[in-house]
């Protein structure tokens, strides 16, 4: 009898233990589960879930997002993190209106040429809304791969063509299967093989994991800590937009110095915020979010 393969085994663990996550509900469409990846980026699932269901309640198309300004979908995207997702996403939006009759494309070099959608989202796209073969390489699933196939204790920083050629290895050759694979690869390393504290008790993959039969030795070096986010420009930003979106009108310069006591901070963060187009200048003493009002006329 032939011996279940790598990804036979992480599948049939996924089909009984995996989260139930409403983008993975049967009969969602493209166009969420895109919104979902995007939501998804260096962001925890809990508070994706609530955003990600107000957004599509508001939004359930690309075309209607599309017809918004871009203020709307920075408000909508409220305390999510890193805003200039949301200008992307409608970017996007519009894009797809504007090529693809406002559906989300299903082929892989066209999702790719998407403003926003890089190599993992094109690739999670094109598995979990379309049913294609496709590696689908994440944070988690090149640490599972490295600890359960090379016996490295964790992955690099970020994703290199051996990782997507190490994951498609390991793929099933039938599309449907591949693609619930990829979606299996990707729970397993999120809570099973994480990155501080693995539950190897509960793997499916323990018996043949390299890394477990080596001895799960440690990083070589010191391991990634989180990125430090009180006092940091990011805060200042965040707290920026958190007036400008509750703002019915223009705000004043003078307003905006009040959100933090350092002022070379705080105007460096306003300054960043208008190059990132998530806010603009009205004129000489107050600003807006993007796209919030009419055209602002240049002399």
């Amino acid at each position: 009898m032939t011996e279940p393969t790598f990804a036979t085994l992480v599948s049939r663990w996924y089909t009984h233990h995996a989260r139930d996550l409403p983008w993975r509900h049967p009969g969602v469409g493209a166009w969420a589960i895109l919104v979902s990846e995007v939501m998804l980026q260096q962001t925890p699932v809990a508070r994706v879930i609530p955003a990600w269901t107000a957004w599509l309640s508001r939004w359930p198309t690309a075309a209607d997002l599309a017809a918004e300004p871009p203020a709307e979908a920075i408000r909508m995207w409220g305390r999510l993190g890193y805003p200039r997702r949301a200008v992307r996403l409608r970017e996007c939006a519009v894009a797809m209106v504007e090529r693809h009759g406002g559906q989300v494309p299903d082929r892989l070099e066209q999702l790719l040429a998407l403003p926003g959608v890089g190599t993992y989202t094109a690739r999670a796209v094109a598995a979990f809304a379309y049913g294609q073969r496709h590696p689908v390489v994440d944070t988690n699933v090149r640490r599972v791969i490295c600890r359960a196939v090379a016996g490295e204790p964790d992955a690099g920083p970020a994703t290199r063509p051996a990782d997507l050629a190490a994951t498609e290895e390991l793929l099933p050759t039938e599309p449907a299967a591949a693609a619930l694979a990829s979606a299996a690869f990707m729970e397993l390393g999120a809570v099973v093989c994480t990155a501080r504290s693995p539950r190897c008790g509960s793997c499916p993959v323990t018996s043949i994991c390299a890394w477990r039969a080596s001895g799960q030795p440690a990083p070589a070096g010191p391991t990634r800590r989180p990125q430090r986010y009180a006092g940091t420009d990011r805060q200042v930003r965040g707290l920026l937009l958190g007036v400008l979106r509750e703002a019915t009108a223009p705000v004043s310069r003078h307003r905006l110095d009040q959100v933090w006591t350092d002022n070379v901070q705080c105007v460096r963060a306003l300054t960043g915020l208008v190059k990132d187009g998530l806010v603009e200048q009205v004129d000489e003493t107050s600003f807006r979010l993007a796209g919030d009002g009419p055209p602002i006329l240049v002399p």
